[in-house]
């Protein structure tokens, strides 16, 4: 146990097993400025959000979005790859409304109000001629990224047969976008769901690179008409999310569609 003189009036520091002798404040409430540098420490020496919060005393919603800050950061001030693609799913509007950007491109396939799943794919410029590629799996509805995909290194000339690869799920081939458009689809979907308690796919954090340093917010509204829906898909555990959706909005304020037990 580590504690202060009677005469000073910093809090005591206690020491947390789970987390290898990382002193947490236990007396008071980091503020935001406080909290972000111990976070940025921590995560200096590899630790995972997780072990971050566990070690913090905080809950890991409040760790993400700041480790998310700090890897920004951290790409501000790296040199940025060349971007070689980016392209978007056709449809990835369907339900949504986006406000200022008519030049943004999409291709309707007919919403059919249950879904709102839209992939994303960047490619950059990597060493020894090749290119490096990052994607997103977006439920625009509810969850946010579900899933990611690299970084995946490979030849320039194998690029265009991965993209197909990419996108065959959809009714209509990839639609080339500005990187703009990847930026408020990915992150806005990310800061949506966080909004309602859920976090991105494990592994997020290392793909943000692909997309750039961005302070938001998104010109997307997400959610079904600004309404959350979640459509369980064959690895959500919906008893979890519908939890989450009844503390964030209160029963009654979102749809669902799950499989019966």
């Amino acid at each position: 146990m580590l504690s202060f003189s009677p005469t000073t009036s910093k809090p005591a520091l206690q020491r947390d097993p789970v987390s290898n002798g990382d002193a947490r404040w236990g007396d008071r409430r980091m503020n935001h400025e406080e909290l972000t540098e111990r976070v940025r420490t921590l995560r200096a020496t590899g630790r995972s959000p997780k072990q971050i919060a566990r070690a913090l005393g905080v809950p890991a919603a409040t760790v993400a979005p700041l480790i998310r800050t700090i890897a920004a950061e951290q790409q501000a001030h790296a040199p940025e790859p060349q971007l070689v693609g980016c392209w978007v799913s056709p449809g990835w509007s369907d339900g949504l409304t986006v406000t200022g950007h008519p030049e943004w491109p999409d291709a309707r396939t007919g919403d059919t109000g249950v879904s709102g799943l839209a992939s994303v794919l960047v490619a950059r410029r990597a060493r020894h001629d090749k290119v490096s590629a990052c994607g997103w799996l977006v439920d625009a509805y509810c969850l946010g990224v579900k899933d990611t995909v690299g970084p995946r290194t490979m030849d320039q000339a194998d690029l265009a047969a991965f993209t197909r690869s990419f996108f065959a799920a959809y009714p209509g081939p990839p639609l080339p976008a500005p990187l703009d458009l990847a930026q408020h689809l990915v992150f806005g979907a990310v800061a949506y769901a966080g909004d309602l308690g859920l976090e991105p796919a494990r592994g997020f954090e290392t793909t943000t690179g692909h997309l750039g340093p961005w302070a938001g917010p998104s010109a997307i509204q997400f959610g079904r008409d600004g309404r959350p829906v979640f459509v369980q898909g064959p690895h959500d555990d919906p008893n979890r999310v519908l939890a989450k959706l009844d503390h964030a909005v209160g029963p009654g304020n979102y749809d669902f569609l799950v499989v019966s037990p």
